[in-house]
């Protein structure tokens, strides 16, 4: 029975990362089943959901230390498993974008929290208008919404929020 681990790794960004590290896996026998990769700053980071025999699993646990070095990355290896099958929630994609203030990310996921609303994929980025070079950001996050929680409340009550933060909001249903 194939088992998984999740695959953190980062390191100076450079060219070759990607096809090293995936190459190592492969030949460990592992397969990459999931992945997010980006740079930020002048870093490459990388998290990965691979799976594989028990005995791949071992082979790449053990050689964790050696991996780091000959990769030059800093690596950090978990088992985990497949969820449980839990209560159907309903999946919704919110992009909230307007002027860059600290504490934005703060708030909005501490509304999420308190309402036992899940993030499931976040992503932000920062920018500058075109003409003013005012500062701009942008979050799109991925959220499972509980069957108790009522889908037209949370929208008006989040869309609340981030007119109080001057953003601008929107959803999509997935």
């Amino acid at each position: 029975m194939n088992q998984s681990l999740v695959i953190t790794a980062i390191g100076e960004d450079r060219p070759g990362i990607v096809n090293e590290l995936s190459r190592t896996l492969l030949d460990a026998g592992l397969n990459i089943e999931d992945s997010r990769m980006s740079v930020l700053g002048g870093e490459f980071a990388v998290m990965l959901l691979v799976s594989g025999s028990s005995t791949a699993i071992n082979t790449i646990e053990k050689a964790a230390e050696h991996l780091s070095e000959s990769l030059n990355l800093k690596l950090l290896i978990k088992a985990t498993s497949q969820p449980e099958k839990t209560e159907t929630h309903s999946a919704c994609t919110i992009r909230v974008e307007g002027m860059d203030n600290p504490g934005i990310v703060h708030k909005l996921t501490e509304y999420l929290s308190r309402n036992h609303i899940n993030i499931i994929n976040m992503q932000t980025s920062s920018s500058h208008a075109p003409h003013t070079g005012t500062p701009l950001f942008s979050v799109q996050v991925r959220v499972n919404i509980p069957p108790a929680q009522d889908i037209n409340s949370f929208q008006a009550e989040f869309t609340e929020l981030c007119d109080a933060l001057n953003m601008d909001t929107e959803f999509t249903s997935d």
